[in-house]
């Protein structure tokens, strides 16, 4: 199966920032179209040239939000603290099959969990894997992140096939929005025009049951019917998702 990918604009980019995509193989256009890789204040960021309005997108570790967040969020009380272990457990392995921008993956390792995060996209690892190179800078994070986020590019149910066995696998696939707006907030948009969405989906649960030592989490819309309609073991409802659990054993 193949992806879309954002296409890098590179009259744009610093030779360090080109260096860093060159791996993903991402093209190279002379000017840009849609939504396209560039570079802003030294960081790699997404950008739509249909809608200069929205502001660029990139993964920025150290930004006010997930400074916040991390201070101020709710600690190992969170809900998604509670559906992987934390609370009971800090120093939990677990590998996050669907990175995204790496959010929640920042908040588990936040809060103690060694994190392997797991990206298809290759546009999407690239904003990822820029993040977890200016992190390795800033004097607030770079004595802790770089040994407990680390990141693979590859399709997840390759991953869940060749990586060691951690003591949970997160999942948050991508789901469809329930409306058709306008105003879908950016990276939303972002996410379903550029990584497409997840018609695999279920098909991770399976192998996701079979890696994973203790449990996997699953994080849904509240809406949403459960991964490949098997119910969990449990669930913890939050404000706007909730979050599957599937035990395996015990902590």
């Amino acid at each position: 199966m193949s992806f879309p990918v954002a296409n890098v604009w590179f009259d744009s980019l610093s030779s360090e920032l080109q260096a860093l995509c060159q791996p993903f193989a991402l093209p190279q256009v002379a000017s840009a179209e849609g939504w396209y890789l560039t570079e802003q204040a030294g960081a790699l960021v997404l950008r739509c040239a249909d809608l200069p309005k929205q502001g660029d997108i990139l993964v920025d570790f150290g930004s006010g939000a997930a400074t916040y967040r991390r201070k101020f969020g709710g600690g190992k009380g969170e809900g998604i603290a509670k559906a992987v272990g934390l609370n009971k457990k800090p120093d939990l392995t677990v590998i996050d099959a669907t990175a995204g921008l790496g959010r929640d993956a920042f908040v588990l390792a936040s809060l103690g969990a060694q994190v392997t995060m797991v990206e298809r996209n290759p546009a999407v690892a690239a904003l990822l894997t820029d993040g977890l190179r200016r992190a390795a800078l800033d004097p607030q994070l770079c004595s802790w992140l770089p040994s407990r986020m680390q990141l693979v590019h590859q399709a997840a149910v390759d991953a869940l096939a060749a990586l060691p066995a951690p003591d949970v696998v997160y999942l948050d696939p991508m789901f469809p929005e329930r409306e058709k707006s306008a105003l879908v907030k950016k990276e939303m948009r972002a996410f379903h025009d550029v990584v497409g969405a997840d018609p695999d989906a279920d098909a991770l649960l399976a192998p996701a049951l079979a890696l994973a030592q203790k449990r996997v989490v699953v994080k849904r819309p509240g809406y949403a019917g459960f991964l490949a309609g098997q119910k969990p073991s449990m669930s913890i409802e939050g404000k706007n998702n909730r979050f599957d659990v599937y035990v395996i054993a015990g902590f």
